[in-house]
C-alpha cells in the first residue's frame, strides 16, 4: 500500500518527538564510564562541542519541523533546551513505547495536531539534514519511513563464547532515527497495540502497513558507550575546555539600607552602599563568571554611571551572567563565594544563599558554595566598615 498525499510537505504541520526519558544504563555500566566518572549524568545531557547531546539533536531537527515535543522529566531537560522554541516537555514512561505515546498524546491535544511526526532519540546528536529530508520525502508516498544503513560486516551468531553460525547479511539493515510517520496512524497504533516493540516502525509492520527504508548515515550513531563520545566529538566540534575566573568586590556599610547578600536579605543594623542594591556576593560572582568567559567585569555590562541600574536587584545581573554561559554553549561547573566580614554571621544563611544563587544560574545547588570568614579584626572589614567578597567560577566552554 502506498499513500498518495495531495498536500506538499511545505503546507503540512510536522512535529518531532524528542525522547529524553532514558537512563542510559548501558552507558553507565560501561567500565570506561566507571573509571572516568562519565556516568554522573544521563548521557543525553553530556557535553559535546560545548552543547548537550540532546540540544544537538534538537537543533538538527528544528529546521525541518513545525513543532518539537520533548519527552522527559529531568530538570536538566529545560536547561539543555533553553532558548530553543519547543513545546513544554511531558513526562516519559517506563519503556520507550510509553514515552513515545506520551508525546503523541500531548500533540493530539493541540488545537491543530500535526500531519506528520518524527520520533527521534535524544541521545542521537548527529543527524545530517539529508537523512531528515529523505524520511520526510518518503512520507509523501508511504505511511511510515525510517533511515537505515545496510549491514556491511559479516554477522556471526554466537553461543557460549563460540561461533554458532554465520548469518546471511543480505537484506539486513541497521535502523536509525528520526523515524517518520503519518501522525493519526501512529497515534492510533500506539493506543491500540498490545505488547512491547523495539521501535515505532514495528507497530506499522505488525499492523500490515508498509514502512519505507531510506538512506541513513554511518555517523548518525546513538551515544551508547563512552567510546562513542570520541567519535561524536570529532563530528560536532572542538572539545570544550574548562575556564576559571576570579571575582573580588568591596562595599562599605551605609545606614538606612537593607543588607542583601547573595540574593538574601539579612537582618542587620546597616546595609551596603552602592549604585544598585550593593549585593557584594552576587557582584563578585558575576565578575568571576565574566572573567572565566573573558568578557570583562560587571561594570562593562551594567555601568554604574547608568541610572537604569540604580537600586537594581542584583539578581538581574547574575541571571545575565548565567545566560552568557549558555549563549556561549557552555556550562557552569562550580562556583565558590567567600564573604569576608565580622558581622553579621553568615553561617545561618549560607544554605539559603546557595539555593538562591543556584536558582538564578539554573544549576544544581551542589555546584554552588557559599562560605564566610573574618579578617581577625584587621583592616576595614575588621573595623566593620564594610564587607568584602571573593569568588571563583569554573565554566566549560568550547
Amino acid at each position: 500500500m502506498q499513500v498518495t498525499n495531495p498536500h506538499s510537505l511545505n503546507t503540512m504541520r510536522i512535529a518531532a518527538i524528542l525522547l529524553a526519558a532514558g537512563s542510559g544504563r548501558r552507558f553507565a555500566d560501561a567500565s570506561a564510564a566507571a573509571t572516568t566518572g562519565l556516568a554522573a549524568m544521563p548521557k543525553q545531557y553530556m557535553l559535546l562541542g560545548g552543547k548537550t547531546v540532546i540540544r544537538h539533536a534538537a537543533e538538527a531537527l528544528r529546521d525541518h519541523v513545525t513543532l518539537i515535543q520533548p519527552v522527559g522529566d529531568d530538570p536538566l531537560l529545560l536547561q539543555a533546551l533553553d532558548g530553543l522554541e519547543t513545546l513544554p516537555p511531558v513526562a516519559g514512561g517506563r519503556e520507550r513505547q510509553d514515552s513515545v505515546r506520551a508525546g503523541l498524546e500531548a500533540l493530539a491535544q493541540l488545537p491543530e495536531p500535526p500531519d506528520l511526526v518524527l520520533v527521534h532519540d535524544g541521545a542521537r546528536p548527529y543527524v545530517p539534514a539529508d537523512v531528515v529530508r529523505n524520511v520526510l520525502s518518503a512520507l509523501e508516498r508511504h505511511p511510515g519511513a525510517i533511515p537505515a544503513v545496510a549491514i556491511a560486516d559479516t554477522l556471526k551468531r554466537g553461543r557460549d563464547g563460540l561461533v554458532d553460525t554465520t548469518v546471511c547479511r543480505e537484506s539486513l539493515w541497521r535502523a536509525q532515527t528520526p523515524q517518520g510517520f503519518h501522525f493519526p496512524l501512529l497515534l492510533d497504533l500506539h493506543r491500540t497495540h498490545q505488547g512491547p516493540v523495539t521501535d515505532d516502525a514495528a507497530l506499522l509492520e505488525a499492523a500490515g502497513h508498509p514502512v519505507a527504508l531510506v538512506q541513513g548515515a554511518e555517523d548518525n550513531i546513538k551515544l551508547t558507550l563512552p567510546e562513542d563520545l570520541v567519535r561524536l566529538e570529532r563530528l560536532l566540534g572542538s572539545t570544550p575546555l574548562p575556564r576559571t575566573g576570579l571575582g573580588y568586590d568591596v562595599h562599605a556599610f551605609e545606614a538606612g539600607r537593607p543588607l542583601i547578600l547573595c540574593g538574601i536579605t539579612i537582618p542587620h543594623d546597616r546595609g551596603l552602599a552602592g549604585h544598585s542594591d550593593a549585593d557584594v556576593g552576587i557582584h563578585t560572582l558575576c565578575d568571576a563568571i565574566y572573567g572565566a568567559l573573558a568578557e570583562g567585569d560587571i561594570g562593562r555590562h551594567f555601568p554604574p554611571t547608568d541610572n537604569e541600574w540604580k537600586d537594581m536587584d542584583s539578581a538581574r545581573f547574575l541571571i545575565h551572567a548565567g545566560e552568557r554561559i549558555r549563549q556561549r554553549g557552555g556550562m557552569l561547573i562550580n562556583a565558590d563565594v567567600t564573604l569576608i566580614c565580622e558581622r553579621p554571621k553568615i553561617g545561618p544563611h549560607a544554605q539559603a544563599m546557595r539555593e538562591r544563587l543556584a536558582a538564578l544560574l539554573q544549576v544544581d545547588v551542589e555546584r554552588i558554595s557559599v562560605k564566610a570568614t573574618t579578617s581577625e579584626r584587621l583592616g576595614f572589614t575588621g573595623r566593620e566598615e564594610g564587607i568584602a567578597a571573593t569568588a571563583v567560577a569554573t565554566v566549560l566552554v568550547p
